[in-house]
């Protein structure tokens, strides 16, 4: 009886069950191609976490510890793989006479390093100039000395005479900040800023010149065994971040307290967990609202076929079918749709993995290349039961035969349109964002050092409740305008359709819930499609500002000193470049807190760069700029400055920045005028920005030692070369091509171009089936209308009036109120995702050409559908449709 049945509903209705079977192959698809997304994208976050970190462990023994055993405990360390004894020593300052001129420094570190250390940790040290072994200075220390490979420098050593050594290679310690971290204190103990000055030996040199300062100052001196560790961790950078510090716990518990274990791979992972969580909330906010419209697609092609199927249950039912027998037979359809769905979804989820991310596995693991097909045929599955078998078990429920056989409906407004359900709905919504985005909320809380993330995912329920909300409102309000609204459907079809709009407009009315209930989808795949393009356009407008504010500008130059003032000519003169802008970076103390201070030209800094309102909390980017050309004391100040030191506008603020003549720091007064929280090469945390001219007629120098480069976008490659030709070992050139593939706003690692390829790829197809699809299944439907009217005489061009018509009414209705409800929703998610964009947007990017091809292409698809129904039902003789029926 089923195989009966089954061959019956291929061969009359075959394109019903394909249609609903397409819907589900859509949710299949999309669900596991986003899947697959993110766990690539969490396999990539640890892959990218792990390779950035130059050493992963760094130990440090305790005083009076026993060293020996320590070592030999951190050799059995299961997961060691290279290990190396690096030993650390305090100055007093350093010393050199270059050309007749003495330069001298503050306070110091010297480094002792074995011969293999540089093979074990290759991203350790980078040699700028000079040997690779050797007497080793810092970029910042050779520049502070003015000297040169070759040169000879004096190494003060408390209590003991200057040791003189000659310098063999100028070097630049790309990880600083952890490589002189203080292993053992809590993130505010740490210090602010790696030390200027400092100087590498080999490690039998360095046991020559410490060893007999260890002897009498052995608070000056310590050890730390640097270890490199497996990297065999797992996919998710959250689990992968337990494994990595509970070994590091482990360690120091074995070694009762005699090592300290400084986790530089744990605090990499540690920041790449929180970039996994938003990519979770990405799946979540940006791919769900995706599946629950395919679903949402399947169940109205379904639903389309709702009164044959009710027809055909009551027959079988009358010749005395039982009610499970009934539902057996509505079982084996749901099974037979959401097979074929589900094999036709991940056939397509594998092509488009393909062609999106380069490989059609679900995954870079076996757990997720079995887990989330596996997951998404469920949900095809569970799917295809929601909409088809569930509606079939409500009517052999609710409906007896006799109800069956009525042929004519009251249509009745739903109970939820009487009591306002949708305008409840959308007040929740705009409760929700409201709280969802208010001061100090924060959708991913990841506590440094804590396990666990919390993830608000409670936000989701505002662009849900918006979903729903504009769905019953569009519901209402096209059931309004179709039903008591017919006039004016009349009037705006009379100019198509001449003396036939009143019969045009009465029929669209008279069936108007089958339309009505296409505009609602085709107003939510438009919304859609509309809200994830407008989103994915923010977030690279958004990647692209923060590259250039993390570069400077599309090439910057960085030098340890100031170049010659005809640098800047020079730079000029590069083929290729378009502008150059000199900034001063120095470092002043405001109270005991030592910060960045950049000097900048304020009336002509955006030739080269572009500055965001959002970098200026409280003002705006124009004003600030304005402010510091019209009042040159002016200065601008982080929000934790300003809150540290209880500044208003207008006090004063007096610095101590190093004078030109003196050396010395010397006080100068500026006037608080703003607060600054990003700007092109500044650090994330505090800083302080200036007029140029104002500090270097204050300190006798205007010390430019940035540069500024405008390309114009183009060719930042070629030119950076060209430009590193000019400046030589002087200065580091980068180009922002370089820092756009390691800069993608929070998420570093996430690969938001074929998310952005598999989202609009979907938006559109669910666009062009909610139009195309429904609409043409609604017209099959309803042949046996325009048969009946052909038999009374209606000619072609009456059928393509009627057609068209009501063609356009969803077209028009449904892309209009899909737009509305896609632009408030991409406000929302912008809003509610803000921690997504670093730094926040001053405009939502607006894809007018994506757009424009959607909605031409829906367009192009509700015509074709329409034409081809018309060429139907014009040259299939009227009496076999009305007899199929």
């Amino acid at each position: 009886m089923i195989a009966m049945w089954l061959t019956g509903l291929l061969r009359r209705h075959r394109a019903r069950l394909l249609g609903a079977a397409a819907g589900v192959a859509v949710a299949v698809a999309l669900i596991s191609t986003l899947g697959s997304f993110l766990a690539t994208s969490e396999a990539t976050m640890t892959q990218r976490a792990v390779h950035s970190v130059a050493v992963d462990w760094q130990v440090q023994f305790t005083p009076g510890a026993d060293t020996t055993a320590a070592t030999r405990l951190l050799k059995a360390t299961p997961g060691v793989k290279a290990h190396a004894r690096v030993e650390f020593a305090k100055t007093d300052g350093l010393s050199a006479t270059v050309a007749g001129s003495t330069q001298t420094t503050s306070a110091g570190v010297v480094l002792g390093i074995p011969a293999t250390y540089r093979d074990l940790f290759p991203n350790q040290i980078r040699t700028l100039t000079g040997a690779d072994t050797g007497v080793l200075l810092a970029q910042q220390t050779a520049a502070n000395l003015h000297v040169a490979p070759g040169d000879t420098i004096r190494i003060g050593r408390a209590g003991l005479p200057a040791a003189a050594v000659t310098v063999a290679g100028i070097v630049e310690l790309p990880q600083a900040n952890s490589l002189f971290q203080t292993v053992g204190a809590t993130p505010a103990a740490q210090p602010a800023a790696p030390p200027d000055n400092v100087v590498l030996l080999g490690e039998t040199q360095w046991h020559n010149l410490f060893d007999p300062l260890a002897a009498g100052r052995p608070d000056l001196v310590s050890t730390q065994i640097h270890l490199r560790r497996a990297h065999a961790l797992p996919a998710d950078p959250g689990a992968a971040y337990t494994t990595v510090r509970a070994a590091a716990r482990n360690l120091e518990a074995h070694s009762a307290g005699a090592a300290l274990v400084g986790d530089n791979l744990g605090a990499a992972l540690d920041a790449a967990r929180g970039d996994a969580a938003y990519a979770r909330v990405l799946f979540v906010f940006l791919g769900l609202p995706g599946a629950v419209l395919a679903a949402l697609l399947t169940a109205t092609v379904t639903s389309a076929g709702a009164d044959r199927r009710r027809a055909e249950q009551t027959l079988l039912r009358a010749r005395g079918a039982t009610a499970r027998q009934v539902l057996g037979l509505a079982a084996a359809e749901a099974a037979v749709v959401g097979a074929v769905g589900a094999v036709a979804g991940l056939a397509a989820a594998a092509v488009v993995n393909w062609m999106a991310f380069g490989s059609p596995r679900f995954g870079s693991t076996v757990t997720a290349s079995v887990g989330w097909p596996a997951a998404a045929a469920a949900a095809g599955m569970a799917v295809a039961a929601a909409t088809v078998l569930v509606p079939a078990r409500r009517e052999l429920r609710a409906r007896t035969v006799a109800d069956g056989r009525a042929l004519l409906s009251t249509l009745r407004v739903p109970i939820w349109a009487r009591l306002g359900v949708d305008g409840l709905i959308l007040a929740g919504a705009a409760g929700v964002f409201y709280a969802t985005t208010g001061r100090g909320y924060q959708l991913v809380l990841a506590p440094e050092g804590v396990p666990a993330i919390s993830v608000s995912y409670w936000a989701f329920a505002g662009p849900a409740l918006l979903w729903i909300g504009a769905a019953l409102l569009t519901w209402r309000l096209a059931d309004l305008l179709l039903g008591r609204g017919r006039p004016l459907i009349a009037s705006a079809l009379r100019p198509f359709t001449g003396d036939l709009a009143g019969t045009v407009a009465a029929g669209i009315s008279r069936a108007r819930r089958p339309l009505v209930g296409a505009i609602v989808m085709l107003t939510l795949a438009v919304a859609f499609a509309t809200s994830t393009a407008t989103f994915n356009a923010t977030y690279r407008q958004q990647a692209e500002v923060d590259a250039q504010l993390t570069n400077g500008a599309d090439v910057t130059v960085t030098a340890a000193a100031p170049l010659p003032a005809e640098i800047a000519s020079k730079l000029a003169t590069v083929p290729g470049v378009r502008a150059v802008e000199p900034m001063a970076h120095r470092f002043a103390y405001i109270g005991a807190d030592l910060q960045d201070l950049y000097g900048v030209r304020p009336a002509s800094i955006t030739r080269a760069t572009a500055l965001q309102d959002s970098y200026f909390p409280q003002s705006t980017a124009t004003a600030q700029m304005s402010a510091l050309v019209n009042k040159p004391d002016s200065i601008l100040l982080s929000a934790e400055t300003v809150h540290d030191f209880q500044l208003r506008p207008g006090d004063q603020v007096t610095l101590r920045i190093i004078d030109a003549s003196t050396r010395q720091p010397r006080p100068v007064t500026f006037r608080y005028a703003g607060v600054v929280t990003e700007f092109p090469t500044a650090p994330k945390d505090s800083f302080l920005v200036a007029n140029a001219d104002y500090v270097a007629a204050q300190t006798g120098a205007a010390a430019s030692t940035v540069y500024l480069i405008d390309t114009g976008g183009r060719d930042t490659a070629a030119i950076a070369a060209r430009i590193r030709g000019v400046v030589g070992t002087a200065a580091t050139v980068t180009d922002i091509n370089t820092v756009r593939t390691n800069v993608g706003s929070s998420l570093t690692a996430v690969d938001l171009s074929g998310l952005t390829r598999i989202e609009l790829s979907f938006a559109l197809v669910l666009a062009v089936g909610a139009g195309g699809l429904v609409l043409g299944l609604g017209l099959t439907d309803r042949r046996r209308v325009y048969a009946l009217m052909s038999a009374l005489g209606a000619h072609s061009r009456h059928l393509r009036a009627m057609v068209f018509s009501e063609t356009a009414v969803l077209t028009t209705i449904g892309i209009v109120a899909g737009g509305l409800t896609g632009s408030v929703l991409s406000v929302m998610l912008v809003k509610v995702l803000s921690g997504v964009f670093d730094p926040p947007p001053d405009t939502i990017a607006a894809p007018w050409a994506y757009l424009g091809i959607t909605a031409a292409v829906t367009v192009g698809a509700l015509g074709a559908v329409s034409a081809a129904a018309v060429l139907l039902f014009s040259r299939r003789p009227a009496g076999g449709l009305i007899r199929d029926q």
